[in-house]
């Protein structure tokens, strides 16, 4: 099993700076080394020990973290061999940072529960995934 500091640092070998693309190599490496599980586990904790470390503990977000994971793992199951840039290239929206808004509420993403913890999203399932709506929100 591969370690998250040597998942960065295969990630920064080719790169300038640790921008979004990076950040979902670096999950797309995990999803494939640790499977989706294990890959939540190892960027969650990694990404909380960054955010520490560099001085902002208020910057990790435990939804936010396994979102990404669990979007990246559904679509590395659609082409299991596929590299990286085919990942990319098939799955465009994975590189807009904005993509966890079609799936929750800004408010949502922002809220305590959120940060330190895993919460469903509540505009939209994800795909593969049976929605409910949130207790209290009709359709």
């Amino acid at each position: 099993m591969s370690t998250f500091d040597e998942l960065m640092r295969e990630v920064m070998a080719t790169a300038d700076r640790f921008g979004h693309r990076e950040h979902v190599r670096l999950t797309w490496l995990a999803v494939r080394r640790c499977g989706t599980a294990g890959a939540v586990e190892l960027i969650s904790d990694g990404i909380q020990r960054t955010a520490r470390y560099a001085g902002v503990p208020q910057k990790y977000n435990a939804t936010v973290s396994r979102a990404w994971v669990e979007l990246t793992a559904y679509h590395m199951d659609e082409e299991p061999e596929a590299s990286f840039e085919e990942l990319v290239t098939h799955n465009p929206g994975l590189l807009d940072k904005r993509l966890l808004t079609h799936f929750y509420q800004s408010r949502t993403l922002a809220s305590p529960a959120a940060r330190t913890g895993w919460v469903q999203p509540d505009v939209r399932a994800f795909p593969g995934r049976r929605f409910t709506l949130p207790q209290g929100q009709g359709v």
